[in-house]
């Protein structure tokens, strides 16, 4: 596949930026060449990648054989952040991202944010490269050390599927076989490592590529009949149904589907705040967990999982040791996902019927055949006040800022204009912000790690960008999480990417601060030193030159909560013009809303 001038000279939706000069015509092609065309083929826009010279050749064809559109490369300054990236983007599209990382080092570094996918269920693709496997065509020292037997052992327990092609027509096969794979539910990370003779070795031909619509993933696949049926017989017959929202879609009619099946039968709805807006926060059926979850559910005679993350384990909450009384229906096809490695497939729970499709594919279905049974709905419960962030005249008169501050500003300052929360501390309490559409809040990462926010917030806030959303991209951090891996922010400015970041600095690893309290009120010993080892102070970083030695707006620190609405203010006109804004808000270590410090994990 030849391409024209003017493709070369494109920039995609980048416009002027990173626009390649134009190659002269030419009928050579290389191995890498073909990969590169492969790539093209799956539509994909974007690759975010740190460079290196294992995949010399690759990247030699995506700058100059495909002209750096489709995919258009975004730069990263450190691999983890690319992969991140990808994540971000996956989790408004639902579609995969291409990352590449370096043999060896790179996909070391790269290491925390595939694990990150792989949990997530985000359908990343990782391009990886190795160092000629034919000993007699490495260059002395550096490709020995960058050449390994089994490169994709370092990550083959959390990705879905590997590969490493050895000669150009397996490479081009894999390109197809991983986009694939990835976007086959239950989704996961893939990875493809491309010897570098391989990519660099001349063709005499461009191989024939395959038609990509014959190797499209699947639809997403919905129960058999007879299990419906079960289904909604229990849920139709049942006196207090409960429905548990988790790895679900961000379609807006898979949303309202969501709706009309907890009204049908008048069900209390539970959402989990690691897999974001699933189900309106408003609506008088939905149950906060943080608040009456464990009541609601030990109440409850029938229970419908929708892919709810550890179903084991929220059981237990509510029910102890004793066996659920409840009848439990399952919704997932994450059992077909798990290796022995990682133990993300949680507790073992009790299930009466296991539904094993997609929860989105089940839903209409199951609705259908409620209505058919209980043709009439129960009543809406009347609405329940629910208390929100404090008032606006709270900052004139508090001496500190506290967490849900932050909301109250915020919500300030954005007026109308709907927003995405792409990220959230734990620290941020349920009651802080309503969601009443699948893009209003985008969940946790999946490893329950440090340094993945700020690149998936690049990710999310350039979907949100090129899809058109007009919503506002917000991302709340804590100082570690950002401080970790804030240099992906160079990627959103160097490619116009707006994106609000608000960092909720309590200058401290501070989720690890409850846990050291934790131990020593029951070891008997001085609670007092729980921030040694913790604190981010002394010198303080100054987390907004961060953002400005990056050419971002960077505000702060903010520490008058007289202050916060104009500085959050001045911050939202910024991206509203197309820039990064980052506003450091020093905020009063301590508010723990919903029992975080019994959360385990180091997340601030």
């Amino acid at each position: 596949m030849d391409i024209t001038a003017e493709q070369r000279g494109a920039a995609g939706a980048g416009g002027e930026i990173d626009r390649p000069a134009p190659m002269a015509p030419s009928n050579r092609v290389w191995g890498s060449d073909a990969i590169a065309a492969a790539i093209r083929d799956l539509d994909i826009p974007y690759v975010a990648l740190n460079p290196g010279s294992s995949y010399r050749g690759l990247h030699d064809s995506l700058v100059n054989y495909l002209g750096n559109a489709n995919p258009r490369m975004l730069l990263c300054l450190h691999e983890e952040s690319a992969v991140a990236i990808a994540n971000g983007w996956a989790k408004v599209t639902g579609r995969p991202m291409l990352a590449i990382v370096h043999s060896n080092v790179g996909l070391m570094h790269a290491t925390m944010a595939i694990f990150n996918a792989w949990c997530d269920r985000a359908p990343v693709i990782v391009l990886g490269a190795n160092g000629p496997l034919d000993a007699t065509r490495r260059r002395p020292w550096i490709e020995w050390i960058h050449t390994t037997r089994d490169q994709a052992a370092l990550i083959r327990d959390y990705i879905k599927w590997d590969d490493q092609p050895a000669s150009v027509g397996a490479a081009v096969e894999a390109v197809y076989r991983a986009n694939l794979i990835a976007a086959t539910p239950p989704r996961g990370p893939v990875y493809i490592s491309f010897d570098l003779a391989v990519q660099e070795d001349e063709v005499v031909a461009m191989p024939a590529l395959p038609a990509a619509a014959r190797h499209a993933p699947p639809l997403a696949p919905e129960p058999a009949g007879s299990a419906v049926d079960q289904a909604a017989q229990l849920l139709a017959g049942a006196q207090h149904p409960v429905i548990m929202v988790g790895r679900v879609a961000r379609d807006p009619e898979a949303w309202q589907r969501r709706v009309a099946l907890a009204e049908a039968i008048g069900a209390r709805v539970l959402t989990d705040r690691k897999a974001g807006a699933t189900f309106p926060t408003g609506h008088p059926l939905h149950a906060a967990l943080a608040v009456d979850g464990n009541a609601v559910l030990a109440a409850a005679d029938v229970i419908l999982s929708l892919d709810w993350i550890d179903l084991a384990g929220t059981l237990r909450g509510a029910f102890g040791r004793s066996p659920p009384t409840a009848k439990i229906i399952q919704v997932s096809l994450d059992k077909n996902l798990h290796r022995g490695w990682v133990m993300d497939y949680h507790g073992l729970p009790p299930t009466d019927l296991y539904l094993l499709a997609d929860p989105d594919a089940a839903t209409l279905p199951l609705l259908a055949a409620v209505r058919r049974l209980r043709p009439t709905p129960p009543p809406p419960p009347a609405p329940v006040e629910r208390r929100g962030p404090p008032p606006l005249a709270a900052l004139e008169t508090a001496q500190t800022i506290e967490v849900p501050m932050l909301a109250t500003a915020l919500g300030a300052a954005v007026g109308a204009t709907p927003v995405s929360l792409i990220r959230l501390p734990l620290s941020w309490g349920d009651h802080m912000w309503e969601f009443n559409h699948p893009l209003d809040y985008l969940g946790t990462d999946g490893g329950a790690g440090i340094g993945s926010g700020p690149g998936m917030a690049v990710g999310a806030a350039l979907a949100l960008r090129d899809g058109g959303s007009g919503r506002l991209p917000v991302a709340i951090l804590g100082d570690g999480d950002y401080l970790m891996s804030c240099n992906a922010l160079w990627t959103a400015v160097h490619n116009h990417i707006p994106l609000l970041v608000v960092i909720a600095n309590n200058r401290s690893f501070f989720n690890d601060e409850l846990h050291q309290e934790r131990v020593a009120r029951e070891r008997g010993r001085p609670v007092e030193n729980r921030w040694i080892g913790q604190a981010i102070r002394d010198p303080e970083i100054d987390l907004a030159g961060l953002a400005r030695a990056q050419g971002g707006v960077g505000i702060g620190p903010v520490t008058d909560p007289k202050r916060l609405v104009a500085a959050i203010g001045e911050a939202v006109a910024a991206v509203r013009a197309g820039k990064l804004a980052v506003v450091d808000v020093h905020v009063a270590a301590g508010y723990d809303p919903s029992g975080a410090a019994g959360i385990l994990g180091r997340t601030p």
